[in-house]
């Protein structure tokens, strides 16, 4: 599977995407993921991933540089297309962009309330190293906080 760079006209398919992947998080909290605007700044600061072959895409993966750290997040999958292995294979290219911008390490984050991700990632290699308080302008349905992972690479 080919996986390019998506531009910035495919922010409103993106945002789609991103929101139906995400619906898992309603039981504690309220909203959308993510907007229109939110999706439309992250293209400055570093790019979306996405499988070559669908129109409009499967799915994504934000990805970041930040000095000789990678990081990525909004892992996101079509909910009929998950369980495939597209979201393994996602991670796997945006560890290789990390590596193609010379960073040594990969990080992302989790909220604590996913249960089922930390083994996921762990699957992958990544480990736990940390956490940080959730936004307090994002009010929650229940307390949470974020799990930073990270993978040297």
């Amino acid at each position: 599977m080919r996986i390019r760079v998506a531009e910035i006209a495919e922010a409103e398919g993106l945002v789609n995407l991103i929101n139906a992947a995400f619906r898992v998080e309603k039981f504690f909290i309220d909203g959308d993921r993510i907007n229109l605007d939110q999706v439309r700044s992250l293209f400055p600061k570093g790019e979306f991933l996405v499988p070559d072959e669908d129109a409009p895409p499967a799915g994504c993966v934000y990805v970041e540089q930040r000095g000789e750290r990678a990081y990525f997040g909004l892992l996101s999958i079509d909910p009929a297309r998950q369980r495939s292995g597209l979201g393994s294979r996602l991670v796997a290219a945006a560890e290789d962009w990390g590596r193609e911008k010379g960073c040594r390490f990969m990080d992302l984050r989790i909220v604590n309330l996913r249960e089922e991700l930390p083994r996921f990632y762990r699957r992958l290699g990544y480990v736990e190293d940390g956490t940080d308080s959730f936004p307090a302008d994002a009010p929650t349905k229940l307390p949470c906080h974020f799990v930073n992972m990270s993978k040297t690479l």
